[in-house]
């Protein structure tokens, strides 16, 4: 089932039921109606009455439909079911999970579903910011899974509420999922009999330092159970890389099906349940990505791994089609952002492309392609990174650069358009920067992904240590080159790579002209409280109060009396990544350390983490931009 904003598509069909929308003059609450839709839109009957619809999910016969609907006297939501004919409807449980699981089982007998998450407002107003502004810190507590019979009966609870992921039903009577232990050192992976919801691991994994590969939908780490319920695909970094494994749904040996110092992510079953379709970079281009085909059988013991595509590009996501004959996957290259394409699931076949998201009549010949190069880092361990050099660049003469610190930790450049949104825009502003005459270079410092386990898990009790050495020492390596200006590099970055920009500009503050910071966080202790006690920190860095000295060392704000070149910071009040506040603390740290000369600051009103909206972007850029040619190029007047 795939779900597009109010619209929810059966996949084997096309056909859809969508939402009716209507609200009052205030009303922040929606009221929706079920109807029956074809794919042109065109309305053919309706389904429910007007309600606050939460999650709602189509049965796999298409006969009835499961929704989570709230209940305007108690307040609580409620698991009730639809015959998707005639709109009839009763109710399976009085209290259900807001916005979490609702799953079908295969058979369409039973639904699994979470009761009792909530969220706990934790409101403060710091002096700093004054009385008038309430910020809110929202903790997040985990609720119970349960599972039930449609036909009646109690439903069944299913092991200990807790934090659990990759919930699925590995058949109509057994459930599968994921969790990690409380200091984050242990992985597993659950079978519970929905008879007596007694769980029983399977499979576990122990880390010596944490569980790292990305658990949040990038990598697809969580238990994926083949269709037929025999077998539950996985992924484990065991041997230090990011492999897929297939192991029997009752236990028993795992078997390791890729092998190499690459990483293999997103895994799909065919609807046959004999292949595993998977995206994997390469171990000498970790920013390329291709999809391969793991051929099961029914033993995978004798697996055997072909790849599907060729050539230069990052290919990722596969799909099947319902007849499993082909494949559809996403392709971003140094000419093309994201794009969809299909191609038979079998090698050497021809991809046929099927959107284009380049504008008509862009000139793709002055886009750069970046240069794959390694330098030392913090420890002398060579640290990879991506040179991006204008075109027809008079080498003879110095120029501008600037360093692009990607953020969030665990992510990475590719060898073109980034494969998210959230950093392909950046991409693109890269592409127009080289225009304007800079020399552009991204590293992959420790703590990225694409480069294997220890790599990744380099920022064990020193986030903001080694890997923020390893980004501002792109800066000794572009002094190497002859035609770049030592003393006109400038540095920017999002999120992480906004916090690790400034530590850049307090640590090491005559290194760079100028800086950017982007929604970055100041203070680690700050960012462990808002997400509130976050899995994030917690995992790499423990808790405050274990750790004291590795968050005072994660805490850029507490150096900012050392700033002596001008620094720019963009933040959207929506941010519940990094929230906004921290920069209003930032703002009023450096203001108090008599550096108000040297910051600019915008803030955007509603903007979320990632910049989205055309106005912002927009305006974002033109400050960049104007930031960057006044204090590396000279070539504008002061900047607003």
């Amino acid at each position: 089932m795939s779900r597009f904003g109010d619209l929810v598509i059966a996949a084997s069909t096309i056909t859809a039921f969508a939402a009716t929308l209507t609200a009052g003059q205030r009303a922040p609450v929606v009221r929706s109606q079920l109807v029956w839709v074809d794919r042109a839109g065109k309305k053919l009957s309706t389904v429910s009455d007007l309600a606050d619809f939460g999650n709602i999910e189509l049965s796999p016969d298409r006969r009835q439909i499961a929704a989570a609907v709230l209940n305007d006297q108690t307040g609580q939501r409620e698991l009730w079911l639809y015959d998707a004919a005639d709109g009839r409807k009763r109710r399976v449980d009085d209290t259900i999970a807001d916005e979490n699981w609702l799953i079908w089982s295969p058979d369409g007998t039973s639904l699994a579903y979470t009761v009792g998450s909530k969220t706990i407002n934790h409101d403060e107003t710091p002096a700093y910011s004054g009385e008038k502004i309430i910020y809110r810190i929202w903790e997040y507590v985990p609720g119970q899974i349960y599972a039930a019979k449609i036909a009646g009966g109690e439903p069944v609870a299913i092991g200990t509420p807790g934090e659990y992921g990759g919930l699925a039903w590995v058949d109509a009577t057994h459930l599968v999922y994921d969790g990690q232990s409380k200091d984050f050192k242990k992985y597993s992976i659950y079978v519970a009999d929905v008879a007596d919801g007694k769980p029983r691991a399977i499979h576990e994994i122990s880390e010596e330092q944490f569980w790292s590969i990305p658990d949040w939908g990038e990598a697809g780490a969580q238990p994926w159970p083949s269709p037929d319920g025999h077998w539950i695909a996985f992924l484990s970094d065991e041997d230090g890389w990011d492999h897929l494994y297939v192991m029997p749904s009752t236990g028993g040996k795992a078997v390791q099906i890729t092998k190499g110092k690459f990483e293999a992510w997103r895994p799909s079953w065919s609807h046959d349940s004999t292949r595993i379709a998977f995206d994997a970079n390469e171990p000498d281009r970790p920013g390329d990505r291709h999809v391969g085909v793991a051929s099961i059988g029914g033993d995978p013991w004798r697996a055997t791994v072909a790849y599907i595509t060729t050539g230069n590009g990052t290919n990722i996501e596969p799909h099947w089609s319902a007849d499993d004959k082909y494949l559809v996957y996403q392709h971003t290259d140094t000419r093309n952002s994201a794009d969809f394409f299909a191609t038979e699931a079998k090698a050497n076949s021809k991809p046929i492309r099927l959107s284009d998201s380049m504008p008509a009549g862009f000139d793709k010949s002055q886009l750069v392609e970046p240069q794959f190069v390694h330098f030392p880092g913090a420890d002398g361990k060579p640290v990879p990174g991506w040179l991006f050099v204008p075109k027809n660049l008079e080498r003879t003469k110095k120029h501008p650069a600037i360093i692009w610190i990607h953020g969030d930790g665990v992510n990475q450049n590719y060898d073109g358009w980034h494969v998210q949104r959230n950093y392909a825009v950046y991409y693109s502003f890269h592409q127009y920067l080289l225009q304007q005459g800079y020399v552009v270079f991204a590293p992959d410092y420790r703590g990225s992904i694409g480069y294997g386990r220890d790599w990744r898990n380099g920022v064990s009790m020193d986030v903001g240590g080694k890997d923020a050495k390893d980004a501002w020492m792109s800066a000794n390596y572009l002094k190497t080159l002859p035609y770049v200006d030592s003393d006109r590099i400038g540095i920017w970055g999002l999120s992480y790579g906004g916090f690790f920009t400034l530590i850049a500009m307090t640590d090491q503050p005559k290194l760079f002209r100028a800086g950017v910071d982007v929604a970055g966080v100041v203070d680690y202790v700050m960012y462990y409280s808002d997400p509130y006690h976050g899995d994030w920190t917690a995992s790499r860095i423990g808790t405050p109060e274990q750790n004291p000295q590795v968050y005072a060392n994660a805490s850029p704000i507490s150096h900012i009396d050392r700033l002596e070149r001008p620094l720019l910071v963009l933040h959207g009040t929506s941010d519940v990544n990094v929230p906004y506040l921290e920069s209003v603390w930032l703002i009023d740290e450096a203001l108090k350390k008599g550096k108000g000369e040297l910051l600019s600051y915008m803030m955007y009103p509603g903007e979320f983490h990632y910049f989205t909206r055309a106005h912002v972007l927009l305006d974002a850029w033109h400050r960049v931009d104007n930031f960057f040619a006044f204090h590396l190029q000279g070539r504008i007047k002061q900047p607003r």
